[in-house]
């Protein structure tokens, strides 16, 4: 491990970056206090990952596509028993543009 302060830092930094890259750490410290660390990190995955790593590690029983219970649905809406169903009060605008009134 390196202690440096942050002027050597500010005028070595290639240097210093060799060495973290080769398996050093180097903290760098302020009034020498240290404040920061630089360590090498991996190399990111270049390859893509296989589709259908987990196959036949989990199954969706078939329940799972079966309805909630009433009481479990009720759980989320506390103070009713269900939850008022809202519709649409005219045609919806999305994307259109509207009129101004003159």
């Amino acid at each position: 491990m390196i202690k440096v302060n942050i002027f050597e830092v500010k005028a070595k930094l290639s240097e210093y970056l060799d060495q973290v890259a080769s398996g050093e750490r180097v903290v760098i410290c302020r009034r020498n206090r240290p404040v920061a660390e630089l360590v090498r990190i991996d190399a990111a995955r270049s390859a893509p990952r296989a589709i259908g790593g987990a196959k036949g590690q989990f199954a969706l029983p078939p329940s799972f596509f079966e309805p909630l219970p009433a009481d479990l649905i009720d759980s989320f809406y506390p103070g009713s028993s269900r939850p008022a169903q809202r519709v649409a009060a005219g045609r919806a605008t999305y994307g259109a543009k509207r009129r101004r009134k003159s």
